[in-house]
């Protein structure tokens, strides 16, 4: 037996294609095609059989059909000459009495991919436009968009956009979902699709017949009106209001931005509806989804944005879960950050501070982070656990922790005494360069605080040859010329050693470069 992918077994298939017997026997005919299917998608090329295969699309097996037609779309832009025999097959077929083979004869039409067939497929397009079956008017509608697509920078064709905008009143609400999809598409060197009043109102009617997807489309959308008036405001949002209770987190989410944006100028209303959504957009930050809840925590965030505190009372929704993934526990703790009240202070830099143990490095330094970011307002109580993290005297702990005391001490001078005393020690700790440079600038700046400042910088001139990073370097010198000003008697010599290095090292690069 010929092995899978030879061309023996192509010539198999061709010959079975071509056996009247075979043919005749529908069962065995479409395993046949099966596998000249299952042949393509294990990237076998079976482009030799294409006319047998055309052949094949003669049928009434739906079925054999669908098969025939993928094959034919996954081959024609490499056979162009061939396909332009299956164009007549798919015609013919665009009129079959069967609106499922209608709907899939245009729409494997549509997917050819060859701009040469435009012309070809323009008529059986209007024709299913106005098809009466709505699965046909459904392919048509997007089949606009694919034919668009093809045409290129061809100017757009005004019958076809006039055909879509009156076809968004169709009954079926799928059809009008699609003409939008569609005209946006197609109008997308224009602005998109214009949704105007009749159309915003006719839109905001259907959709309670849509389902999840659509209702999120058509929320979408309606974005881009401006009612005229308040009573049409206020018309549309009693439209809207049922929608805040759907079960589904999207269409929560889509329904309260619409209302946010049309109530602008009303911030008691926006305040109520934002109240009205915390109890599905809680439930939906403890998903079981992932996705979901990091949806969620994300308008969350938008939404403590234009509201502080607004979700302060829950702060426990929003502690790290050991199973959580890191980009959750990204966003929980930002979340944690706004809605630091005195109230459950406590609490939050506790969970903080269990976060900055970790396993993770990354998120052990988004948790320091954090605190430090808390320690604008609790400055006592941020540096307490900050230097308590240092006697674990793990590097990337006591690296963030010095990035955040360097930063600290700058929006917070009253801590920088406690700071200073807590630093001790973590020149030994500390190899990666942000860490350093962290450091050093402690040293430079507040060394008049720091008894063994001077000893310290000596330490890192001493090994000055084996650092590799030039920022580190610079920092370093500059970091010395402050404490020098301070401290001369302790500094001189060591200054003067780094300055000797220093033009040594300019030195040779002038010659290097000479």
């Amino acid at each position: 037996m010929p092995y899978l992918g030879s061309e023996d077994a192509v010539k198999d298939l061709k010959r079975a294609l071509c056996n009247p017997h075979i043919q005749a026997d529908w069962l065995r005919y479409r395993n046949v095609i099966h596998n000249v299917i299952r042949h393509m998608t294990q990237g076998v090329d079976v482009s030799s059989v294409f006319m047998e295969m055309v052949k094949a699309s003669a049928t009434v097996d739906i079925v054999q059909k669908k098969l025939v037609y993928l094959y034919m779309c996954s081959y024609a832009p490499h056979k162009p000459d061939l396909a332009l025999l299956a164009i007549n097959t798919l015609c013919k077929d665009c009129s079959d009495p069967n609106p499922m083979v209608r709907g899939l004869a245009l729409r494997s039409m549509c997917n050819l991919r060859m701009p040469s067939i435009t012309e070809y497929i323009q008529q059986p397009i209007h024709n299913g436009l106005r098809d009466k079956a709505s699965y046909v008017r459904r392919v048509a509608v997007l089949g606009c968009a694919k034919m668009n697509s093809q045409q290129g920078d061809v100017e757009v064709d005004g019958s076809i956009v006039n055909e879509l905008y009156s076809l968004l009143r169709d009954p079926d609400p799928i059809v009008m979902v699609n003409c939008l999809r569609a005209l946006e598409e197609i109008l997308k060197g224009e602005g998109g699709v214009v949704i105007n009043k009749p159309i915003a109102h006719h839109l905001l009617n259907r959709m309670a017949d849509l389902d999840l997807w659509g209702q999120n489309e058509v929320l979408i959308f309606l974005l881009r009106y401006k009612p005229r008036t308040e009573e049409e405001l206020f018309d549309i949002l009693n439209l809207l209001d049922s929608f805040l209770k759907c079960n589904h987190t999207s269409v929560v989410m889509g329904a309260t931005k619409l209302f946010l944006v049309l109530v602008g100028k009303f911030p008691n209303v926006q305040a109520d509806i934002l109240v009205r959504v915390k109890g599905p957009l809680l439930a939906a930050c403890t998903s079981e989804s992932k996705e979901v809840s990091f949806v969620a925590l994300c308008h969350v965030r938008e939404i403590l944005h234009s509201m502080p505190g607004h979700f302060s009372s829950h702060f426990k929704k929003f502690f790290c879960s050991y199973n959580d993934p890191h980009y959750i526990k990204n966003q929980k703790i930002d979340i944690l950050c706004d809605l630091v009240n005195d109230e459950n202070v406590h609490s939050i830099l506790e969970e903080l501070r269990v976060c900055c143990t970790d396993i993770s490095i990354q998120l052990a330094h988004t948790a320091i982070f954090a605190i430090g970011r808390i320690a604008r307002t609790y400055s006592e109580k941020c540096v307490s656990i900050l230097s308590g993290l240092l006697e674990f005297k793990q590097e990337h702990i006591a690296s963030a922790v010095i990035q955040t005391f360097r930063d600290l001490v700058w929006l917070c001078p009253q801590c920088t005494t406690t700071v200073c005393l807590a630093i001790s020690g973590c020149e030994e700790i500390i190899q990666d360069n942000e860490g350093k440079q962290a450091l050093i600038w402690l040293l430079g700046v507040h060394g008049n605080l720091i008894p063994n400042a001077p000893y310290i910088l000596e330490d890192y001139v001493d090994n000055i040859k084996t650092e590799t990073c030039p920022t580190v370097k610079i920092e370093l010198l500059t970091a010395l010329v402050r404490l020098f000003l301070s401290r001369p008697a302790e500094c001189q010599d060591t200054l003067g050693h780094l300055i000797y290095y220093s033009i040594g090292e300019y030195v040779e690069l002038i010659i290097i470069y000479m």
